[in-house]
């Protein structure tokens, strides 16, 4: 099965813990090999400094990995992170951000993915992590 967008959308609505959804996430593109979260600002999101915090940035990720996942799988299925691993390049103040999720590897049992964080303006890039999931069903 091929998922659209709005599939993407219903995955994240109906998986995901309510602060995870509070976010405000929302799947802007996707394919068998990536998709797209953007993450709009909020000064509820910042830290000292008005910068975007680190844990929003790992929070994204960590979900952007699972939709991605579910859109090289064909659809949603359990899974659980094993690993995450972020690099923050620079700080994101006052701007909307794009969490680029692209499927490295699909096993049986494992999935992993390379994340690029950009502006959505700009498309300067922010922060790049790596994540490896167990897959559970």
């Amino acid at each position: 099965m091929t998922l659209t967008v709005a599939d993407a959308n219903a995955i994240l609505a109906d998986n995901f813990a309510p602060w995870v959804l509070d976010l405000g996430l929302s799947v802007t593109a996707l394919d068998a090999t990536h998709a797209v979260l953007r993450l709009p600002w909020s000064s509820r999101l910042a830290r000292e400094g008005g910068a975007l915090s680190g844990q929003a940035v790992m929070a994204a990720a960590d979900t952007a990995t699972v939709i991605a996942v579910s859109a090289a799988s064909g659809g949603y299925r359990p899974m659980t992170t094993v690993q995450q691993s972020v690099t923050f390049r620079r700080p994101v103040l006052g701007a909307d951000s794009l969490f680029t999720a692209r499927v490295a590897k699909l096993g049986r049992s494992m999935a992993f993915t390379d994340i690029e964080v950009t502006l959505a303006d700009t498309s300067t890039q922010v922060a790049q992590a790596s994540t490896v999931y167990a897959l559970l069903g």
